[in-house]
């Protein structure tokens, strides 16, 4: 290890393993424990309603297990316990990631109309070969009883993002075992399988994405939280996505500050969008990156007809198609206009493209007010490592900074590390000291940009050899291509060096605040005041608090 290593948390591995924590693609499969043996559970939907029937499809290599159920909130609450239920080895496809799991239901519970809404952690527990326990978590979301609900949030859970990263079985949207070669991505995925390990519960001490590390000179970025995972045992993705990384530490957030606060999974927007129009503030948290065109259409109405969105959230990239239901998720992404049947012969609309592409014709601005393709990287690799970790702040007279005490040019979040490790931005433009939407933004009339801090879509440095580069230069190019037709030298120009932003605006009869940017609740998290007191001043004022 040289003196420069000894910046970075040490978990034990050498360096062609830290290597392959990061390059390589490692994933949960059934039988990867050996001969300890295993047990795996999913559920057929993300959330279900009160006195819904819940089935629980297990595998496990024991014979019989354990289950509790806590509603994992402000205060963790046991709910429901179960002992002895009988369990089996069930056999499961190569192309589960795709295709799902196919398991037989092992153990069904009634959820009890006593069950507030909100998220409920499931732990099976049965005994291992070696007579030592084994585990696995899952999670459902309890959704609220219809009717209107003045003075209460509906918080969004970003399930389209938790079903493109879970790693379980081998594929997602990222990396895979499809094709004739098994080593590409999949288009398509299945919420019917287990949730990867980190999606549901993780320790405290778990690293984030953005570096926490005070790089020396001549310092090459490194990824302590993959560099975790591989050493731990936890997906390569759980700090990408998941209820424990993102969703739960909003609602946890709020409930202990004595907001009420319902949940709802992201496909409720899809097939249920009247369930917005109940609640006079919506929030939306965490890596929320991938949404359907009727997600998109349940937000705009609820907003022009008198809601309040606040997004605490970054990343709003891809569009989506959904299918068997809403158990399966289909997106293209990079390949989408060589693949995706919608260029061919459907509807090119709906093709699971970046939401800029032209073809599209909605870019995310027009429903959040910021693109993703105006953002995206800050505080880790060879984006902006060094960079300003909060939000550099251009309008402190705003409303949602009252009794902050923050100055122009103060840094929003910088102690708690609020700015990354994926933001989202707007073209703009200087004017005596102040940013605005430039002419071609796309940003909503009157939209108002509060703070403004630096990212960029390529990694380069003269000390990153390609080695060393995580993402490279490969969604600069895929941007400006998206974008400008290709990735010339002119067009990457074009698209190098982005932004995110903090903006505000109305639209109809209601409005939208969006921080844009994934890690705002590390603020919360870490209980940074002036990143609390912010996130107050949003609710309550849409909230209609005094």
């Amino acid at each position: 290890m040289t003196d420069r290593d000894q910046v970075f948390p040490d978990f034990g591995l050498t360096a062609e393993e830290r290597r392959h924590a990061v390059r390589g693609h490692y994933y949960e499969y059934p039988g990867m424990d050996g001969a300890r043996g295993e047990i795996w559970c999913y559920s057929k939907a993300y959330a279900y309603a009160r006195g819904a029937v819940v089935d629980l499809h297990i595998s496990s290599s024991a014979s019989s297990c354990q289950l509790a159920i806590i509603r994992d909130g402000g205060v963790e609450t046991r709910v429901y316990g179960a002992d002895g239920i009988a369990t089996a080895w069930q056999d499961t496809p190569d192309q589960v990631s795709v295709l799902g799991c196919g398991w037989s239901p092992t153990y069904s519970f009634r959820i009890h109309e006593s069950w507030p809404s909100g998220a409920y952690r499931i732990t099976l527990t049965a005994e291992g070969r070696d007579g030592k326990p084994i585990t696995c978590h899952h999670l459902i979301i309890v959704l609220p009883d219809a009717g209107p609900k003045p003075g209460r949030i509906l918080q969004v859970a970003a399930t389209g993002t938790w079903a493109a990263y879970n790693t379980w079985g081998g594929s997602n949207h990222y990396q895979g075992i499809t094709g004739p070669n098994r080593d590409q991505f999949a288009t398509m995925v299945s919420i019917e399988r287990p949730l990867c390990r980190g999606f549901v519960v993780l320790p405290e001490d778990a690293p984030r994405v953005p570096l926490e590390v005070s790089l020396p000179p001549g310092t090459v970025p490194r990824y302590p939280h993959m560099e975790w995972a591989y050493a731990r045992g936890y997906s390569k993705k759980y700090a990408s996505s998941g209820w424990a990384s993102y969703d739960s530490r909003f609602f946890r957030w709020a409930e202990r500050q004595g907001y009420g606060v319902d949940l709802a999974s992201q496909h409720e927007l899809h097939f249920n969008p009247g369930i917005l129009k109940d609640y006079d503030c919506v929030v939306f948290t965490g890596h929320d990156e991938y949404w359907t065109w009727e997600m998109r259409d349940a937000v705009d109405a609820y907003v022009d007809g008198g809601g309040r969105v606040a997004r605490f959230a970054g990343n709003f990239m891809w569009q989506t198609r959904l299918e068997d239901e809403g158990r399966k998720q289909i997106c293209y992404k990079y390949i989408a206009r060589k693949e995706d049947p919608a260029y061919r012969s459907g509807d090119v609309t709906r093709a699971t493209n970046s939401w800029e592409a032209p073809e599209i014709g909605r870019p995310g601005a027009a429903t959040f007010g910021l693109n993703a393709t105006n953002g995206v990287y800050a505080g880790w690799g060879g984006c902006a490592p060094r960079g300003v970790r909060g939000f550099p702040v251009y309008r402190p007279g705003h409303w949602a900074f009252a009794g902050t005490g923050l100055f122009y040019g103060d840094l929003l979040g910088a102690d708690s590390h609020i700015y990354g490790y994926e933001v989202d931005g707007l073209s703009y433009e200087m004017r005596h000291g102040l940013p605005y939407p430039s002419a071609d933004s796309g940003a909503p009339e009157g939209l108002e940009i509060l703070a403004l801090g630096m990212a960029s879509q390529v990694e380069e440095s003269d000390i990153l050899a390609p080695e060393d580069q995580f993402f490279g230069d490969e969604d600069g190019r895929f941007i400006a291509e998206t974008l400008y037709g290709e990735a010339s030298d002119e067009n990457m120009e074009k698209v190098r060096y982005s932004n995110g932003m903090i903006v505000h605006f109305k639209r109809g009869e209601g409005e939208v605040f969006h921080a844009g940017t994934c890690e705002w609740v590390a603020g919360l998290k870490r209980r940074d005041p002036m990143v609390e007191r912010v996130t107050a001043n949003v609710l309550n004022r849409y909230l209609n608090r005094s």
